[in-house]
């Protein structure tokens, strides 16, 4: 990866509550990093990178996008800790996160 590349990953979550996890973490982060949201997507820019979550029918789709690769795993713990800890009573499990 050069210098000017982004860092990005995804990761999808098998869940009818894709909707309510996103308003728990937007209320979380909200007054600690820069939040944007509207219906069902959230963006959430943290100083390691952005992640962007959208509920769609039956799940949860997180992006990522670092400025490298430290970052994006930062950033990827980051929302994967905070998800399962809001999802401990569905018992996600770890996320499985596409790099690319």
């Amino acid at each position: 990866m050069s210098a000017h590349e982004i860092a990005r990953s995804s990761a999808s979550v098998t869940t009818a509550n894709a909707n309510d996890y996103i308003i728990r973490l937007v209320k979380h982060f909200g007054h600690k990093v820069d939040v944007e949201s509207e219906a069902g997507r959230a963006t959430f820019r943290f100083s390691c990178g952005t992640a962007n979550l959208a509920a769609r029918d039956g799940g949860l789709m997180i992006e990522i996008e670092a400025p490298d690769a430290g970052g994006r795993t930062e950033t990827e713990e980051v929302v994967e800790s905070h998800l399962l800890r809001f999802a401990h009573r569905e018992a996600l499990g770890a996320l499985h996160w596409t790099r690319t």
